[in-house]
């Protein structure tokens, strides 16, 4: 009796597929060959378990439009897909949808390109409701006329899954409960509706055994399932794409759905501003997406406490406090394209295992990050505007020891700052140990200054360089004072031919050899001396000074004893001083005894060199010589000095 009936069935259906094909496409000469093909495809047994195809209509684009009939996309045993459906087919449509009654092969349903009216739309899912069809989808869906309320039968459905994208409802003036009702009532598993701009959906009236919502792409707000009790099974919610502005309001709606597990919050208007605001999520959530959005550094006052991954990509997100978040199960972070400029602690993460904060504005980042997240596995920091320096090159070499794995490297980690090394992979950047240790850098400079302090402290001691400048500092403010005290006679006019320099020992040879053969012999030679020629009251530095300026040549007698006179060491600076200031040679060195070179100080390197470089004349101990050497000496003073007013003066009188 059951193989009866079922063959009876199935002859009945395949007439009636036959006849739809053979009304529509086939012409009167080829129906006895269809016939004949499709009675073939079907088992001897009457049974439809090796059915390969349903041969529901083989037509092109172009019939299907002009006679009002649908196109046949794909025609499997389990799925069926079909287009441009429309209310003169709708009920051909719906004819043959009720011969998939429970219990036969069809499972998956699509239809695309549908533009029918409220009633049409209506009966052809509640004909999908009883029929053997688990997966409905509905392409590009265009609702022309009146919608109106409709009890509608949920009772004996396989239906699983409804996809519906892309609706457009011309009609503007309809009850919003109406529509919605019918969707927040069904007994499925799966809800998806996008790219419709819907602007809201009703909570269920009872339990509801949604598991999946995917409301994709519309103008849904903050008030959707507010204070909704009946989502106690649902686990995956979709809501990227909208238009929710309060993240404490998101929190509070999923606050009673008990077993939810994943929020896509992404591509919204997200923001949290008020630190007084409470947050109260779903204590099942475990994975969150807040990506692209407006949310700040305050939003870490505001996330579920036992999230697992958590995506705040592209916010403007500019750090982490400590102590803001305490979210102990967080083992995914996604930080990337916000405001970062460093990498963040694992205070309040200690189960952190994965890090993205690429494209940020992170220059050095702290090397501190791998002591704060020991069980971080995966760090992806690339794209960063990096400023390759010291502090990175410990990041660097912390991270190798560290063992963990940096994301893209080498190519996306490239130095931005200084200029010099700009686009230089930082695997290829390095500087000294010298140049990065502190310590070690301060020590170095620090033993260089002392060495230095060392050197310069030695010269000065040996050069006797404290003496050449205090004796600078006399000659400066020597001249200074005679500057303001008789500027009018600052044009130096020379009034000697000599001045002579010798210790207080050798003045009896000065005085009874060198005066009497200068002065009183032939030339009328005009010495100037300090026991006669000093002016009292004024400082010895400054007689000397004077005395040397107002005379053409410098007489200097050397001998042991003026190497140990202080003051002729004096007389020899300032003579040597007006040598090179006036580039003049007025110089007379009279060697009156041998010098050994051990008893010159060292301080008086300038008379060693003179008397290397310089000749000089050396007084003779014979008698025959001397003629010869004051000869000598008068020709290297020998010049007509200009007539002074006091000489003028005297030769009147």
């Amino acid at each position: 009796m059951t193989e009866n009936m079922r063959s009876l069935r199935n002859i009945f259906l395949y007439k009636c597929l036959f006849a739809l094909t053979f009304w529509n496409h086939i012409s009167l000469s080829m129906a006895n060959e269809l016939f004949k093909s499709v009675s073939n495809d079907f088992p001897e047994d009457g049974s439809d378990k090796k059915i390969k195809s349903l041969p529901l209509l083989y037509t092109n684009s172009h019939q299907s439009k002009a006679n009002f009939d649908w196109v046949v996309i794909q025609n499997i045993t389990e799925s069926l897909s079909l287009s441009e459906i429309t209310n003169d087919n709708v009920k051909k449509l719906v004819a043959l949808l009720s011969n998939f009654r429970q219990g036969s092969r069809l499972q998956n349903l699509t239809l695309t390109n549908m533009s029918v009216d409220w009633n049409a739309l209506i009966e052809v899912f509640q004909t999908v409701w009883h029929s053997s069809i688990e997966y409905f989808n509905i392409n590009s869906l265009t609702q022309l006329s009146y919608i109106k309320s409709y009890d509608f039968d949920y009772s004996r459905t396989s239906m699983k899954a409804l996809t519906i994208k892309k609706v457009l409802i011309t009609d503007l003036y309809f009850s919003q409960d109406d529509l919605y009702k019918i969707f927040a009532d069904m007994n499925i598993a799966a809800l998806t509706i996008a790219e419709s701009e819907m602007i809201h959906m009703l909570c269920p009236a009872s339990n509801s055994p949604f598991k999946y919502l995917n409301f994709l792409k519309n103008d849904l707000t903050d008030l959707l399932f507010q204070n909704c009790d009946k989502l106690v099974q649902l686990e995956t919610l979709i809501l990227q794409k909208n238009k929710f502005e309060s993240l404490s309001k998101v929190s509070f709606m999923t606050s009673r759905m008990k077993l939810l597990q994943y929020l896509d919050m992404s591509n919204n208007l997200l923001s949290h501003d008020a630190a007084d605001v409470q947050c109260r999520w779903a204590e099942s959530l475990t994975e969150l997406d807040l990506s692209s959005n407006q949310l700040t550094d305050s939003v870490f006052e505001c996330l579920p406490v036992n999230i697992k991954k958590l995506n705040l990509q592209n916010n403007q997100i500019t750090s982490v406090a400590k102590g803001m978040a305490e979210l102990k199960s967080l083992e995914e972070l996604n930080l990337a394209s916000n405001r970062l400029a460093d990498l963040l602690g694992c205070s309040g993460f200690m189960s952190l295992e994965f890090l993205n904060v690429e494209m940020n504005l992170i220059l050095t980042p702290s090397a501190d990050f791998f002591q704060s997240c020991l069980r971080v596995k995966e760090l992806q920091a690339g794209h960063n505007p990096f400023k390759c320096s010291c502090e990175l090159q410990d990041f660097i070499r912390l991270e190798r020891q560290s063992g963990v794995k940096l994301s893209d490297w080498p190519a996306a980690y490239v130095c931005e700052y200084p200029e010099d090394l700009r686009g230089t992979q930082l695997k290829d950047f390095h500087l000294t140990e010298l140049a990065c240790n502190t310590t070690l850098l301060l020590v170095t400079a620090l033993l260089l200054t002392l060495v230095l302090v060392a050197v310069v402290a030695f010269l000065c001691i040996y050069l006797d360089v404290p003496w050449y400048v205090q004796m600078t500092w006399q000659w400066t403010q020597t001249k200074r004072r005679a500057w303001h005290n008789h500027p009018e006679e600052q044009e130096t006019v020379l009034q000697f031919h000599a001045f002579i320099s010798y210790s207080e020992r050798d003045s009896l040879w000065v005085k009874n050899e060198l005066i009497p053969n200068l002065e009183k012999g032939e030339g009328c030679v005009q010495l100037c001396q300090h026991e006669r020629n000093f002016i009292p009251g004024k400082s010895i530095v400054e007689n000397i000074i004077n005395c040397i300026e107002k005379s053409y040549k410098s007489i200097f007698v050397l001998s042991p004893n003026f190497v140990q006179s202080e003051w002729c060491h004096y007389e020899l600076y300032f003579a040597h001083h007006k040598l090179f200031s006036e580039n003049s040679n007025s110089l007379i060195l009279i060697l009156l005894e041998p010098i050994p070179q051990y008893i010159v100080p060292a301080r008086y390197h300038k008379l060693k060199a003179l008397m290397a470089k310089r000749t000089y004349l050396e007084w003779p101990k014979e008698r025959s010589k001397r003629a010869l050497f004051w000869a000598n000496l008068r020709a290297a003073i020998s010049i007509n000095l200009p007539i002074s007013s006091e000489a003028n003066e005297e030769q009147s009188d």
